[in-house]
């Protein structure tokens, strides 16, 4: 899957917002050319909060840069999976990944892994999927779609 081929795929998805961040829309030049994907079925980007996946193009310095994202060609997708998914993935629960942070190989391409970062919030990342995890990234992500929506429809109105 490209870049485009992943945002094509998320954005059918009904409800769902993408926006790719870029100086014109305000957003910190760290981000531009990065992904975000909400459910907003409103079109409101003012209540857009969390997104439930997101497509990152290069590391952020200090912060994130365990994927060696600015290598030529190389995109991280991002998705928020829950608890039980994460487990179901990755073998434990999303607060014991302190304890395995070390031992992944957060470069490896074509892989399901533990964001290196936000894997305590349960998301999972996936450096250029392809052939092993394209099938997979596609239910992960109707899933999280899913789930974002059922957020949405809890949340009182005017919040």
């Amino acid at each position: 899957m490209t870049e485009n081929d992943i945002i094509d795929f998320v954005s059918a998805l009904p409800g769902t917002a993408a926006m790719t961040a870029d100086e014109a829309g305000g957003a910190p030049e760290v981000a531009w050319g990065d992904t975000f994907f909400f459910y907003d079925p409103d079109d409101d980007p003012a209540a857009r909060r969390l997104p439930f996946a997101t497509i990152v193009t290069k590391d952020y310095a200090g912060f994130d840069t365990a994927s060696d994202l600015d290598r030529p060609g190389i995109f991280r997708l991002n998705i928020a999976v829950g608890r039980t998914t994460f487990t179901e993935l990755t073998g434990y629960p999303p607060a014991a990944h302190p304890e395995h942070h070390d031992t992944i190989d957060y470069t490896a391409t074509d892989r399901i892994l533990p964001h290196p970062v936000y894997a305590p919030q349960s998301w999972i990342a996936i450096l250029n999927p392809a052939a092993v995890t394209t099938p997979q990234a596609r239910a992960l992500l109707q899933q999280a779609h899913t789930q974002a929506a059922k957020r949405h429809h809890r949340r009182p109105a005017g919040s």
